[in-house]
């Protein structure tokens, strides 16, 4: 097989064993421009389930330090929001990198 299919697979398939790493590693390192692609994409798509991480705490911070409202349940739905994101991320992932490897 071509290495750069190889390469633009790995990219998705590290979400697995090196997240954000070896994406952006393959990006800054790689000479041509349809890997590079490829890992932005991955880099992009690694990095989606992070996004409401601040909101979150921010929510949990205001819950712990007396605030008065459901920030608790912010937190809670925060939370649940991080994994379903996780859980679609990771699916979407193992499907480009076999559609790239085929």
């Amino acid at each position: 097989m071509d290495t750069k299919r190889w390469l633009s697979a790995l990219c998705y398939f590290s979400i697995m064993f090196a997240g954000i790493l070896f994406p952006l590693v393959v990006y800054f390192v790689s000479e041509d421009q349809e890997v590079k692609q490829h890992a932005k994409k991955a880099l992009f798509s690694h990095l989606v389930p992070v996004i409401p991480i601040p909101l979150v705490l921010y929510s949990v911070y205001l819950d712990v330090m007396g605030g008065h409202g459901d920030y608790w349940m912010y937190a809670l739905l925060g939370g649940i929001l991080i994994a379903v994101l996780g859980i679609i991320v990771l699916v979407w992932n193992l499907v480009k990198g076999i559609k790239v490897l085929t």
